[in-house]
């Protein structure tokens, strides 16, 4: 019987907490934006989810580094899981960021540089499980992606700096306060979500490493029976 998971329900536990309160601040605490007004407040969920995301893939980054120099396939599993829960928030970043920007810019999307760069960054990641699929040999796939994984993290900064190298439609907000009257309010729920996401993407990879580990359990003896037939069947 498998042991119950305490530090894992402890972990969803103040991660829902967390959201809540972050959630409650969005909407009750931080305050109507002068400009914008009630769509602004999308920003908070927007800034956290790239955030986190830049943050994943930056783990993944580091992971692999660190698989290429000692080896161990706990790096590889850090490196794929990291990759899978920064999607998820990438994604997120993609659609939060469209649903604003229809209100304030009059459309969806628009091929400036930093959007432009985020679709190439959520497209070359979404590549990287295309390539470890591609690929039979674990120790060869686990290489790959590593490489894989330390190039593709050049879009991180890329997108970062795009607001700052190249002034278009997409505000620097954080840096410039530009189109946004930031309040300490605002800052505190900018903070408390930016805290509560980090927290979500914790209980998230720690789920999604722990999953690898069970297939990587079940794989063992899935060759352990294929080697000797005796052992899958019951006594």
């Amino acid at each position: 019987m498998e042991r119950k998971d305490t530090v894992g329900l402890i972990l969803v536990l103040l991660s829902a907490v967390a959201v809540f309160a972050a959630l409650w601040m969005v909407f009750f605490y931080a305050p109507r934006e002068v400009t914008m007004g009630e769509v602004q407040r999308i920003f908070y969920f927007h800034v956290a989810s790239a955030w986190v995301g830049f943050f994943a893939f930056f783990i993944t980054c580091l992971a692999g580094i660190i698989y290429l120099l000692r080896g161990g396939r706990r790096w590889d599993i850090l490196a794929l899981s990291s990759v899978e829960v920064g999607l998820t928030f990438i994604t997120m970043t993609v659609i939060t960021g469209s649903l604003w920007a229809r209100p304030v810019w009059g459309t969806y999307w628009t091929w400036e540089p930093r959007l432009t760069i985020s679709a190439l960054q959520l497209l070359i990641y979404l590549a990287y499980g295309m390539l470890r699929g591609a690929i039979e040999s674990p120790e060869r796939r686990a290489r790959f992606a590593a490489v894989y994984g330390i190039i593709a993290f050049v879009t991180v900064p890329l997108s970062w700096f795009a607001i700052r190298w190249w002034r278009t439609i997409h505000p620097d907000i954080l840096t410039g306060g530009e189109g946004m009257a930031i309040t300490p309010r605002m800052i505190h729920t900018l903070l408390a979500s930016l805290g509560a996401f980090t927290l979500l993407y914790v209980t998230l990879l720690r789920s999604r490493i722990r999953l690898e580990r069970a297939a990587d359990t079940v794989d063992r003896l899935r060759l352990q029976i294929s080697q000797d037939p005796r052992r899958g069947r019951l006594s």
